[in-house]
């Protein structure tokens, strides 16, 4: 019999290598897992070299990636869910699914992750446990959602579903996104009009007014104006550097136990956009509760899931707390009372789904009626947002430029009188 060199995995992380004789790659694999180890990497080997690893000499080949594997965009991950599932919705089986996917995919990462995927699966590997092995490109959710639906034999349906999932996932985000990033860019814009004219425009006035007014006070405004050019022109470096600092120092502070917590429930207190986030972590957390517990995820597991990919600290929180309630055999409904993010309609819903054993399709109509609030939300908001970044843009522009004029119609008034 051949035999073969593999690397392996224990249930503490510890990696192992080694040799053993197998009639082919799964058994090779199953006599691997016979040992409490998950293979990551297998490759036939000669009798003299399996010989020499057992001497001390270690070497390895590897399958290609595992671990090192990089992050997978949203929308081409979203497109491989949806194709593998029609695939073998269609009848074809996993592998065969799998290498077809693999020949036609343009993005190289993941094209690289399916024929890692499909020699595990031909190694005898759980398409689940394989997929564990590339933790940038599927996330907790993805994987449990696909270990379910293994075991229940419905892969092909939790696949939809997780297409499902992530397509109305990217929409909400990018709507969301698009609210925030409207005042971003203009005040973006505003902050570098002002910065061009406060070190390049304003003090070529000062020169001119200097000359042609006398030494005659100019007025309060463009005094003013002309005091903050002089201190942008004087600590400009300063400002850069102290700009800079500011972003680091957050960026720390952010890592500080309680700090993100503090912030991200400050974020749902904001005028405006508190309310949006609010439903938009509403809507993630009961649509993605909702996906997990239907595809057959268990409910304990199911919110250490939502947990995890809240996106919020504060829900984050919340969840844990439910989570806890639920392990002693209590009810959702009074954790998510006492949180202060749940709406009342929220929470009766909840209760509803609890007593008549719907709690899945509950939290989906939850989750379809705060997705539609959102979009109203973030229609509302961005129409609101335009007119007034306009005239925020307009009166700080305007300013200086009725600053600059001020002394130019005196000086126009002077020339006018003296001729």
């Amino acid at each position: 019999m051949p035999f073969f060199s593999y690397s392996a995995v224990d249930a503490q992380g510890k990696t192992h290598q080694g040799t053993l004789e197998a009639a082919g790659a799964a058994e090779a694999a199953a006599a691997i897992k016979k040992q409490g180890r998950f293979p990551t990497a297998i490759a036939e080997t000669t009798a003299e070299a399996a010989q020499t690893k057992r001497k001390g000499f270690s070497f390895s080949f590897s399958l290609g990636g595992g671990k090192g594997t990089g992050k997978v965009p949203a929308k081409v991950l979203t497109v491989f869910t949806r194709q593998l599932s029609t695939l073998i919705s269609a009848g074809l089986p996993l592998l065969r699914s799998l290498r077809t996917l693999a020949k036609q995919e343009k993005n190289p990462n993941l094209k690289k992750i399916m024929g890692i995927l499909a020699e595990s699966v031909e190694g005898g590997t759980t398409f689940s446990e394989a997929l564990t092995q590339h933790p940038k490109a599927f996330n907790k959710l993805y994987v449990n959602m696909v270990k379910a639906g293994e075991l229940g034999g419905v892969l092909e349906i939790v696949l939809t579903r997780l297409a499902e999932f992530a397509e109305k996932s990217q929409r909400i985000r990018g709507k969301v996104t698009s609210a925030m990033v409207y005042p971003v860019v203009v005040l973006t814009i505003a902050v570098g009009i002002v910065s061009f004219l406060m070190l390049f425009i304003v003090p070529k006035f000062e020169a001119i007014f200097k000359d042609m007014l006398g030494g005659r006070p100019l007025p309060a405004i463009t005094q003013a104006v002309m005091d903050i050019s002089k201190f942008v022109q004087g600590n400009f470096l300063l400002i850069a550097v102290g700009i800079v600092v500011g972003w680091v120092g957050l960026k720390f502070a952010l890592r500080l136990p309680g700090i993100p917590a503090m912030i991200d429930s400050y974020k749902l207190r904001l005028p405006l956009f508190g309310d949006l986030l609010t439903k938009t972590s509403v809507a993630r957390f009961s649509r993605t509760l909702g996906t997990l517990v239907s595809s057959g995820v268990p409910i304990l597991q199911a919110l250490q899931i939502t947990r995890d990919t809240a996106g919020n600290e504060r829900v984050s929180s919340s969840v844990e707390k439910i989570h806890d309630n639920v392990k002693e055999g209590e009810s959702m409904v009074a954790p998510m009372e006492a949180s202060g993010i749940f709406p009342p309609m929220v929470v009766s819903m909840v209760q509803v789904g609890e007593e008549t054993g719907q709690l899945p399709d509950m939290l989906t109509k939850v989750a379809d009626v705060f997705e539609e609030e959102v979009d109203t939300a973030v229609a509302g908001l961005t129409s609101l947002l335009e007119p007034v970044m306009i005239v925020l843009l307009a009166l700080i522009v305007g300013t200086i430029v009725v600053a600059l004029f001020l002394p130019l119609i005196t000086i126009i008034q002077d020339l006018t009188a003296g001729s």
